[in-house]
């Protein structure tokens, strides 16, 4: 009986080292994400701006005359 509970309790406490690592990991990637999110956000401000530049200067070029 006893090595039975010392077994439980070994595989509970197993658990809870689990769990507590699980949910670290959880919120490591959470802040990952949300960092990713926003360099994401940049990037596509970015490339908007770049479109509007290049529409611009491409309405500045003369038409093509055949």
């Amino acid at each position: 009986m006893d090595a039975e509970l010392r077994s439980l309790e070994d595989k509970v406490s197993q658990f809870v080292a689990l769990c507590h690592r699980l949910r670290a990991d959880n919120h490591q990637l959470r802040q990952q994400l949300v960092l990713t999110q926003s360099e994401n956000k940049q990037l596509s401000e970015k490339i908007g701006g770049a479109k509007t530049r290049l529409e611009s200067l491409l309405a500045l070029l003369p038409d093509e005359e055949t």
